[in-house]
């Protein structure tokens, strides 16, 4: 709840409480002192309320230099609630809050512009550190203090509440915020690698942390998608964004780090699968905190005004490029996504349907990692991982070549199929029994000379 209070001399106080009478609100009238000829009319309003009254008060006759205050307030008792069917811009729901809270708390999510440069750039580089450690803990930490949420969140906020400047300004932050967090990353990774802190000889690809940000696939979506309508729901239910914006992050800083180690290693595959993992985190956030947005009721008019406005400007056709621009992304990112999707699930498809036979019984399928799938445009085969875990120490020399002749047959395209084996061993109870009857053995064979401790020097000894 606000309480308006402002001020009105003798010559337009009839004007203004009419003008407050023909919308029912309720209010308090506190005489001044008689040589000013002024009152002070008092409004308590609803929150988002106070901006759009004075702007209807205005054009009831209240000059634009009226001395007036506006503070938070309570009340005993529900007070003009009709009015925020009139002047509060927001979902028609009990969900959302007023189009001014909502673009004070997006523009309150973003740190001042040094700031956000420090943190993207620290994020980055903490990112990088935890890819090449194959530390999840450390990427984590990297998504802790990254500094997206603003910036996404504000872009959707911006064209739903009709606000052209918040939204190029949100545009310009995510560019500007991911270019320094870039050259951050690859600043480090080379200074890493020139360092011999990394051998420079390392397969990258085989660290763990770092293959799962090589390529776009179904759950990095759904983490972008989850991740843009969670922002979207704190934001317009006034509830903490902090967890929403790791998600974010999560969708944003390692693809960022992976790009730079790609350009760094010289591995144009990492590089550019992680580059469209990013554009479709981004896009995809951005989408989503959109729907979101307007699905909890919120309305916008940008579309529609931006049309009525066209006509041949600089601002119109810096409009048009950038529409043009975005939809050119949000195409070709989802129709790389979609691709790739699709080649991932032949391609695990086809690994189970293998595995599953009865010549391979005595293994089991861990995982199946697969390389973003370029169309052969740099005429280089598409890379395979296949984890498989084995009891016993039977050899599976053509494992591999049956698996790599499958999958090209069914993706159409040329596959380099690499199979991992890890062995273990299964206790069971005869085994058991046996070596409790032969550590009994010993320790009485032992009793007779050396006794327990001679028992067990010799073996110990002998490793």
């Amino acid at each position: 709840m606000r309480l308006v209070q402002t001020r009105v001399t003798d010559t337009n106080r009839r004007a203004i409480l009419d003008a407050l009478d023909d919308v029912d609100a309720e209010y308090a009238v506190v005489d001044e002192a008689s040589e000013l000829n002024t009152t002070l009319v008092q409004i308590p309003v609803p929150d988002g309320a106070e901006e759009p009254l004075l702007d209807y008060l205005t054009d009831a006759g209240l000059p634009d230099d009226a001395f007036t205050l506006v503070t938070d307030t309570t009340a005993r008792r529900e007070v003009n609630q009709q009015l925020a069917e009139r002047f509060v811009e927001g979902p028609s729901g009990a969900f959302g809050i007023s189009h001014p809270e909502i673009r004070e708390r997006a523009l309150d999510l973003q740190p001042n512009r040094p700031t956000y440069i420090a943190l993207a750039a620290l994020s980055a580089i903490v990112a990088v550190s935890g890819l090449l450690l194959d530390s999840a803990i450390v990427i984590v930490g990297a998504m802790v203090i990254a500094p997206f949420a603003g910036s996404s969140l504000s872009a959707s906020v911006g064209a739903v509440i009709d606000d052209r400047e918040m939204l190029v300004e949100s545009v310009n932050s995510q560019l500007l915020g991911l270019g320094v967090g870039f050259l951050g990353a690859l600043a480090v990774t080379f200074a890493v690698k020139q360092t011999s802190f990394v051998p420079s000889g390392i397969a990258i690809t085989r660290s763990e942390q770092v293959g799962l940000f090589l390529t776009p696939n179904l759950l990095a979506l759904t983490i972008a998608l989850c991740a843009g309508a969670a922002g979207a729901l704190a934001l317009a239910t006034d509830l903490p964004v902090s967890i929403a914006g790791v998600a974010i992050a999560a969708a944003i800083v390692p693809s960022v780090a992976t790009a730079a180690i790609g350009v760094v290693w010289g591995d144009v595959l990492i590089t550019l699968g992680a580059v469209v993992l990013l554009a479709m985190n981004i896009v995809f956030i951005n989408l989503a905190a959109y729907v979101g947005l307007v699905g909890l009721g919120y309305r916008s008019s940008l579309v529609t005004d931006t049309w009525t406005d066209v006509g041949f400007s600089l601002r119109t056709g810096a409009y048009a490029v950038l529409v043009l621009l975005f939809v050119v992304v949000v195409v070709a990112t989802s129709l790389a996504t979609a691709q790739y999707i699709v080649f991932e699930h032949q391609v695990k498809q086809d690994v189970e349907t293998v595995v599953a036979t009865s010549q391979y019984d005595e293994l089991e399928l861990v995982s199946v990692q697969a390389e973003y799938n370029d169309v052969n445009v740099f005429d280089r085969a598409e890379s395979v991982t296949v984890t498989v875990t084995q009891s016993s120490g039977t050899d599976y020399p053509f494992l591999a070549e049956t698996l790599e002749r499958r999958i090209s047959q069914t993706t159409g395209h040329d596959v380099s199929v690499s199979v991992r084996f890890m062995e273990y061993q299964t206790a069971n109870q005869e085994t058991q029994a046996s070596e409790s009857d032969l550590h009994s053995s010993a320790l009485r064979s032992g009793a007779g000379s050396l006794g327990a401790f001679g028992a067990f020097a010799r073996p110990l000894s002998a490793r």
